[in-house]
């Protein structure tokens, strides 16, 4: 379902207003990120970052969707456990509540999925990882992917609204 925004209107739930969104809070001129990667599988006791993201030291956000990929679930949809894979969101180094770590794929890429809507401090570095922690020969993947997005703004705490372009 495509849903227009108009002008004055807030783009993640769609309220009217003049600014910032009454309803959800964020800033109508809120900007998009979006970061992915598929990549090896780690060896056993790795780590690989599959998608980050820095906000501005003067600007906060909102984490809204994520997904992850492996190839074992692109080939069969009942896959959704990764026994010997560790998947974590971090903010600033620490898992992020209530995504402390997983072991299977709670949205897979390719479908919408579930948004999830929390809220980031100003400046804060997000990374999502998967982390190999001692996979079985028959558990092992080939290839995992991640994906964050997300909106950001300017946080008025520091001097006010940004200027006009």
């Amino acid at each position: 379902m495509t849903r227009l925004v108009t002008v004055g209107q807030c783009a993640t739930c769609g309220c009217p207003g003049a600014g910032q969104c009454h309803t959800c809070g964020v800033p109508l001129d809120a900007g998009v990120f979006d970061d992915s990667r598929v990549v090896a599988a780690p060896a056993p006791g790795e780590e690989v970052v599959l998608a980050r993201f820095r906000l501005l030291p003067t600007h906060c956000g909102v984490l809204q969707y994520f997904a992850q990929f492996t190839d074992r679930y692109a080939k069969d949809p009942s896959r959704v456990a990764t026994p010997g894979y560790q998947w974590q969101i971090r903010c600033d180094t620490q898992p992020l509540d209530p995504y402390l770590s997983f072991g299977h794929l709670i949205n897979p890429w390719g479908l919408n999925g579930f948004p999830v809507h929390i809220r980031l401090a100003e400046g804060t570095a997000m990374e999502f990882t998967v982390r190999n922690t001692g996979a079985s020969r028959a558990d092992t993947l080939t290839e995992v992917g991640g994906r964050i997005l997300g909106r950001h703004w300017y946080d008025i705490r520091y001097g006010g609204a940004p200027g006009r372009l």
